[in-house]
């Protein structure tokens, strides 16, 4: 005898409870009149605690979830045969978040009366993690081993690693520009690390920490006895770095006299010694940087305008650390490996295995005037002076606790009530949410534990 399901309801629920996505009706107004097994599964809410419940039960944080279905209801045209696509986060029963996506059909009666919805859904939180990981691997992509101590996954960042690749690609000179500790010097050992020069030297001079008349001499050579002092001819920095890069730092703080030389350099190709009537070809890739502006210098007569031009062939900007704040969790982590779990461990120091939550939101807070080398230093300092195995707010450096305080006491508790809830949440962590466990790594009781996270509004 064949079924025919549509006078076995029963038959039909069954079907309907085999299927892995979520089905489900609600009412007119916005209740939910059945709830399926796969709906069970993905959301952890049984039919009975659903059936006859408002459709906002399920809220995320995100989106208005299945509550928005009340107001499509309300809102829907008399002629219309809405069908809603609804991709959002929702709240499972044990307060998880969970990707969705689904499809809601709107009812109507034979008076095209709006009679309620019945919708499908799935879970696809774990292709969103899937999709996170690889753009995650993208963008790593270019850092790794591109560009493997240029650290950063903000998107700032990959549109630097891509203009870097395009320098990489060609012999052109690149001025690198930025305020001080923004990497202008690892940028310039990327795009020759990517060149067709990389197995080739790579010199590097800081212009302004050297007298011009020794930069000279630093730069092109001198022969013997080209000067007092002069006792062997000595080749200069053009001809040690001949066939890879020469890379000037802080070129904006050259004389002008020297930028002729340098200039000619560029143009001709080749490089004369102090002290030497002939000429010397090179075969150079010129980076140059700066944290000046040049331009400005132009119109002030201490940069040559025709210099400027010949340097600022392809201009590469490095950005501050605070237009990169989402880069300094990651920046914060390679430093504690580098500086807490290698140099101090084997020199016998404890291990750090990270940093506190709240005083990584102090970092992230911070306006880094130093930018990347400033939070180097910090958390160099921070792992010396750290007692715990993870960076609290008193590890900082004062001039870092200094302006972030305003930050901390506008939350209500002072640097020590902060300090004391990080290392609440970190034996919570530790003993993997058991207070007896959390009570016992603090010392305490688990009464005075429990006060403590009361207090503090931790919740496990």
């Amino acid at each position: 005898m064949e079924l025919d399901f549509r006078k076995s309801p029963a038959v039909l629920e069954h079907i309907l409870d085999t299927v892995v996505v979520g089905i489900f009706t609600v009412s007119a107004d916005g209740r939910f009149v059945a709830w399926n097994r796969g709906a069970e599964i993905i959301t952890g809410y049984l039919a009975r605690d659903l059936i006859g419940q408002p459709c906002g039960l399920l809220e995320g944080p995100n989106c208005k979830g299945f509550a928005a279905l009340t107001d499509l209801m309300r809102n829907v045209g008399v002629s219309s045969n809405e069908m809603c696509h609804q991709e959002c986060k929702i709240l499972s029963k044990d307060g998880r978040e969970i990707f969705i996506h689904g499809n809601v059909q709107i009812v109507r009666d034979d008076s095209s009366r709006v009679n309620g919805a019945v919708g499908c859904f799935m879970d696809v939180t774990s292709l969103v993690a899937a999709n996170e990981k690889i753009a995650i691997l993208e963008r790593q992509s270019f850092s790794e081993p591109a560009f493997e101590r240029l650290i950063g996954q903000s998107e700032v960042m990959c549109e630097i690693f891509r203009q870097l690749d395009l320098a990489a690609d060609s012999d052109v000179t690149v001025m690198l520009t930025g305020e001080s500790g923004t990497g202008k010097e690892l940028a310039a050992q990327a795009i020759h690390a990517r060149s067709r020069r990389r197995d080739k030297p790579f010199m590097a001079i800081n212009c302004s920490a050297i007298p011009e008349n020794l930069l000279e001499s630093e730069l092109f050579g001198h022969a013997k006895g080209a000067y007092t002092g002069a006792s062997a001819d000595r080749a200069g920095l053009f001809e040690s770095a001949d066939g890879g890069t020469l890379f000037l730092d802080e070129i904006g703080d050259i004389s002008t006299a020297i930028q002729v030389k340098l200039l000619r350099a560029l143009q001709e190709r080749e490089i004369r010694r102090i002290g030497e009537s002939k000429s010397r070809p090179i075969d150079v890739r010129l980076i140059t940087a700066t944290n000046r502006d040049l331009q400005q210098l132009v119109s002030e007569e201490k940069v040559r305008e025709d210099f400027y031009y010949r340097i600022h062939v392809f201009p590469i900007r490095m950005p501050p650390l605070r237009e990169r704040r989402s880069d300094i969790p990651l920046l914060v982590e390679q430093f504690i490996r580098e500086n807490c779990q290698s140099r101090y461990q084997s020199a016998g120091h404890r291990r750090i295995d990270g940093i506190a939550k709240d005083t990584l939101d102090v970092l992230m807070d911070y306006h880094w005037p130093g930018n990347i080398r400033e939070l180097r230093n910090a958390i160099e300092h921070a792992c010396v002076k750290a007692t715990g195995d993870r960076i609290s707010y008193f590890d900082l450096p004062p001039e870092v606790r200094g302006v972030c305080a305003v930050n901390l006491l506008a939350s209500g508790l002072s640097p020590e009530q902060a300090s004391e809830k990080t290392r609440i949440e970190d034996a919570l962590r530790r003993a993997g949410g058991n207070r007896t466990k959390a009570a016992e790594f603090l010392g305490t009781s688990r009464v005075t534990l429990w006060k403590k996270m009361s207090r503090f509004g931790i919740e496990v």
